[in-house]
């Protein structure tokens, strides 16, 4: 842990006693800035999220640092218009099965990893994802699975939860048929998500949607959070989409985000649902600027939201063993075929040159004064400037 806390001191860090107590801190902080409505709400539904965050620490822009995600395969049964991934059919070369499980192992091995999440492609289509679910229960991690959940029927959710998975994270694109199936490019997709939801609740397992926005649907996105209030899902990731993969030229303008921005903090007092705007680091200093945040408040901001995650509360581990940054950032730090986990996590260039990102930040974002509290979204400065330092081209908060 020591060699985390070093290369973080160009960030304010916050290392809270307890679970409990972080999670109470970033409720309370989080209530303050929405005037406090609803907080009793929030720190009682707290306990319900517990497993999931498992250990992590404060409230980045995709969900919680510090976790890993694995994206397992991507092989899917969709061909969703917007895969980062592009996936649809195995990527030559993924990890085999005796590999994945020594993987688990580095995992669990690092103090900071409590958590895993499994993504993808479709985690359900590899044919081994039981193995390794059981193998990650004996290591006692937390399981997330980011599933587009048309496989998830009531056995399955069922069999999940047995195997000791703490949530699933669903991905819901529209609130009609229409719009979903179009988006997610497999007719009949929306019902069968609606099924897998529907038996996600039922199994008595806690419940994530993912939201991704773009183009397509952002008319659509008052009831997309209407309904996740609806079925109490604990906690909403909003993706802000980034163009990669199939996601080029779908995602929205500054001033679109200014109004998500906007749109979540009316609705998120009164919301069953956490609502975690990702990939959009700059929603908490957007919230901050509206509850006139400086000194203190700002200070203690910066400890429990800690904007963009990439790099230094997130790594990503592809199909083939390369390990990213983030999704979103195509520079690997090396290979846990040739190099154990633990040392590209400490040691990698890529990862410890995005621990001081203020420090490295170019353009507007190495000027901001929000860049502890935000940083910008550095897989969107990658998309469009070919650099992960470069500005974030689509920040709302500071525009000439």
């Amino acid at each position: 842990m020591e060699n985390i806390r070093m290369v973080n001191k160009a960030r304010p860090f916050c290392w809270p006693p307890s679970l409990v107590a972080r999670q109470a801190m970033s409720a309370l902080y989080f209530g303050f800035l929405t005037r406090w409505r609803k907080l009793p709400h929030w720190l009682i539904k707290g306990r319900k999220t517990l497993p999931t965050v498992a250990g992590a620490l404060g409230m980045g822009c995709i969900g919680f640092p510090i976790h890993p995600v694995w994206e397992i395969t991507t092989a899917c049964n969709l061909r969703c218009c917007h895969c980062h991934a592009t996936a649809g059919s195995p990527s030559p070369g993924e990890l085999s099965t005796a590999e994945g499980k020594k993987l688990l192992e580095e995992i669990a091995a690092l103090d900071e990893f409590r958590t895993i999440v499994f993504s993808g492609g479709e985690p359900l289509v590899r044919q081994d994802i039981w193995e390794l679910l059981e193998h990650a229960r004996r290591l006692r991690l937390s399981v997330s699975i980011a599933t587009n959940a048309t496989l998830v029927t009531q056995k399955v959710a069922r069999d999940l939860k047995r195997c000791g998975v703490a949530n699933l994270a669903i991905g819901l694109d529209g609130a009609t048929p229409k719009t979903h199936d179009r988006i997610r490019g497999i007719p009949g997709a929306y019902d069968r998500v609606m099924e897998g939801i529907h038996a996600t609740k039922e199994a008595g397992m806690d419940l994530q949607l993912n939201i991704t926005l773009m183009q397509q649907n952002y008319q659509e996105l008052p009831r997309l959070l209407d309904f996740a209030h609806a079925i109490d899902s604990q906690i909403v990731l909003l993706y802000h989409l980034v163009p990669m993969g199939r996601g080029d030229g779908l995602e929205l303008s500054p001033e679109q985000y200014r109004s998500v921005a906007e749109l979540v903090f009316q609705r998120q007092g009164r919301s069953n649902p956490v609502i975690e705007p990702t990939c959009a680091p700059q929603y908490w200093a957007y919230l901050l600027s509206r509850n006139g945040g400086n000194g203190w408040k700002k200070k203690l901001a910066e400890r429990l939201f800690m904007g963009c995650v990439a790099g230094w509360g997130l790594c990503y581990i592809k199909p083939d063993g390369d390990v990213w940054a983030c999704p979103f950032i195509p520079a690997s730090g090396g290979n846990v075929r040739q190099t154990p986990l633990g040392e590209i996590w400490k040691n990698s260039a890529v990862f410890s040159t995005l621990r001081l990102n203020n420090r490295n930040l170019k353009g507007r974002c190495g000027q901001c004064p929000d860049q502890n509290l935000c940083g910008g979204c550095r897989g969107r400065a990658y998309a469009h400037h070919g650099d992960y330092l470069a500005e974030d081209p689509l920040c709302f908060l500071h525009q000439d």
